[in-house]
């Protein structure tokens, strides 16, 4: 068959090994890693995913070759713990008996020991080691590593490497970027140390090199070696683009590929994992220009997903292979689906953090769009239902659609009825900002997959109790979302006002001068997209804080960018909405005009509960979902309905 994507299918050798393709899944952590370190059950399964999905490689992320110096709670690979060569050795079986090459990523975290775990009093009771004596910018003391430790280190890395051979792992990538310790050796922002591991370039550099020395010895020639180094640490006082350059000059002849990266994990996580306020692979240059300096072939990583772009960088010479995470974690199939000519029906990474969150915050992992992840050891293949039924779904917005799909795949005989004229539900509303453009597309995946499982989708047909039963459907899951929050402040049904969720309908309404009522994650985001317009943004929030409904990692990004466009108001209540702006008052009670000639109400929304409490005796086994449950997550709503779906 002909190719879509010749160059991203095309296999590559690297040492003596072959991958069937050019797109590899990065390094990303576990979920169940067990209290001395091994790699427990489910954490094999959410790798395995990735390797049934088609990815040439799969890496598991972060093995912490040294706990004397690195009580990282990631895993270790130690003959001493019991199970921890067995976990090791059914992990790389479980992703290589699908075709693809298993490979573990071997680091340590130098002075941000401990970064992962859950109890950050832990992390900061530890003694923290790296280049040179200092103090963190979070007042850390950090000790320099001696001589004799870096030797023991040095020798760490060669027994696990040896020991991860032998558990079947068909590659190693030595991890040197992020701000980890090896990074910390090369970036003279960390390093201050005078001896040979300090100062020149060659003397940072001694470290990687004298790992990766150790690392060969022990896997022996032909064994792929990966390096990970960052292109640029993007900070005052760390190494530039051109650093980067030397730096994998010194460290090419000891490595099979380069894998360029990005950034300071601990001062710039947007950058080392670009969110949806950046272009989709602009960390992609950092590679290409190391690519002209070394002979080795070079990965590249960063906000990639879409195919088109993706050929666009193997077939220009940029990379010679692509990497990506999230995009795996939205879309584990994505591999297959290029090199099988179904891009079409790739579902989308919405770069919106959910998964990083979640492990942040309670060290599972979760997505957005794809209710698996995490959840892999519940079952990733779609039984079909022993009793084929009639269901009937009330509304078409992302929950309503994925549990439709769902059922329909279990055989169910299945209709979703929308009462608009396009499918959606207030992923409508996101269409009207570039940087949230996935999430607007999200609707039209879900849908064409739908339809393929053999949905019958009917636009502008509301469900009503009368309408469910006489359909005498087995099954009704009800997802008719939210409705915007308006309460009856003066003004607020004025011409001036466009609630926010209408505003793509109403852009030509919004006048230069907006104040944006409602300092919510929609409220913020919607700010931010019209200051990047150029219009002169005000926010009006009655809470202290912005956007406490945005996630751990995305919410510091999103601040950066509303510091950017938008003039805050923080502890305004609004009174009345006016021609001339808001009219608020403080905490004092003092009044103020907040100016601005067109106003956004972004108060938040409302569950649909009079259309639920209509339809709950509508079928026999009724389910309801997402916003129309509880005004929540895109999240719950895919997870909620595709459960909904498994439970008929």
């Amino acid at each position: 068959m002909e190719r879509k994507y010749p160059n991203l299918c095309k296999p590559i050798k690297i040492g003596n090994v072959t991958y069937r393709n050019r797109m590899f899944s990065a390094p990303m952590g576990g979920t169940d890693i067990t209290n001395d370190g091994c790699i427990g059950p489910k954490s094999t399964a959410f790798y395995e995913l990735r390797a049934k999905g088609g990815a040439a490689a799969v890496t598991v992320s972060e093995c912490m070759v040294h706990p004397e110096t690195d009580g990282s709670h990631a895993y270790h690979l130690d003959t001493t713990i019991l199970n921890s060569l067995a976990a090791a050795t059914y992990t790389a079986d479980a992703i290589r008996r699908h075709g693809a090459m298993p490979s573990l990523e071997l680091s340590h975290s130098g002075m941000y020991a401990g970064t992962y775990m859950t109890d950050k009093s832990r992390q900061h009771s530890m003694n923290q080691w790296g280049p040179s004596d200092c103090v963190r910018p979070d007042g850390v003391p950090v000790k320099a590593l001696t001589k004799e430790m870096l030797a023991d280190i040095v020798q760490s890395y060669g027994k696990v490497a040896g020991l991860a051979k032998r558990a079947g792992f068909e590659m190693l990538m030595i991890h040197g970027g992020h701000g980890w310790l090896l990074n910390q050796f090369f970036s003279p922002y960390f390093n201050k140390r005078t001896d040979e591991y300090g100062g020149s370039l060659e003397n940072r550099c001694r470290l990687a090199i004298g790992v990766l020395k150790a690392v060969r010895e022990a896997v022996g020639p032909g064994f792929p070696i990966e390096f990970r180094l960052s292109g640029s640490e993007f900070i005052e006082g760390g190494y530039d683009l051109e650093g980067g350059v030397a730096i994998a000059k010194q460290i090419e002849p000891y490595i099979d590929l380069l894998h360029v990266s990005a950034g300071t994990y601990q001062r710039g996580f947007g950058d080392t994992h670009p969110s949806m306020f950046k272009p989709h692979g602009c960390n992609v240059y950092l590679a290409e220009e190391i690519k002209k300096h070394v002979s080795v072939p070079v990965a590249t990583i960063g906000g990639l997903g879409s195919p088109e772009q993706m050929e666009e960088i193997i077939a220009g010479g940029k990379a010679d292979i692509v990497y990506m995470a999230r995009a795996l974690l939205a879309d584990p199939f994505l591999p297959r689906k290029v090199t099988e000519n179904r891009d079409q029906e790739i579902v989308k990474c919405l770069r919106c953090f959910t998964c990083m969150a979640e492990r942040a915050a309670t060290s599972t992992r979760r997505c957005t769009v794809n209710p698996l992840i995490g959840r892999e050891m519940e079952g990733c293949e779609i039984a079909p239902a022993p009793v084929k039924k009639k269901v009937l779904v009330a509304g078409g917005g992302p929950g309503g659609l994925y549990a439709a799909y769902t059922a329909a795949r279990r055989g169910h005989q299945v209709i979703l009825c929308e009462k608009e004229n396009a499918l959606g539900g207030i992923l409508k509303s996101e269409q009207a900002l570039p940087f949230k453009h996935e999430m607007y597309e999200l609707a039209g995946t879900y849908e064409l997959l739908a339809r393929k499982a053999g949905v019958e989708i009917r636009l502008n047909t509301e469900v009503t109790k009368e309408y469910a039963e006489k359909e005498q459907a087995d099954a009704l899951i009800i997802a008719v979302g939210s409705k915007p929050l308006v309460p009856p402040i003066p003004g607020l049904d004025g011409p001036n006002v466009v609630i926010v969720n209408n505003y793509y309908l109403e852009k030509e309404k919004v006048s230069d001068d907006v104040v944006v009522f409602g300092g919510g994650l929609a409220g913020c985001e919607c700010a931010i997209h019209l200051g990047m317009e150029g219009k002169k943004v005000h926010l009006v929030e009655m809470r202290d804080v912005l956007a406490p409904d945005a996630n751990v990692r995305h919410r510091p990004l999103l601040l950066k960018e509303i510091d950017k466009y938008v003039t805050v108001h923080t502890g305004y209540r609004g009174l009345k909405v006016t021609e001339e702006g808001i009219i608020c008052a403080d905490k004092d009670g003092q009044e103020h005009l907040v100016p601005g000639t067109s106003v956004i109400c972004a108060l938040g929304q409302r569950s649909r509960t009079d259309v639920v409490d209509e339809l709950r005796d509508a079928a026999p086994y009724v389910a309801v979902i997402g916003d129309a449950a509880k005004v929540s997550t895109i999240t719950n709503a895919v997870y909620w309905g595709y459960h909904a779906a498994l439970d008929i």
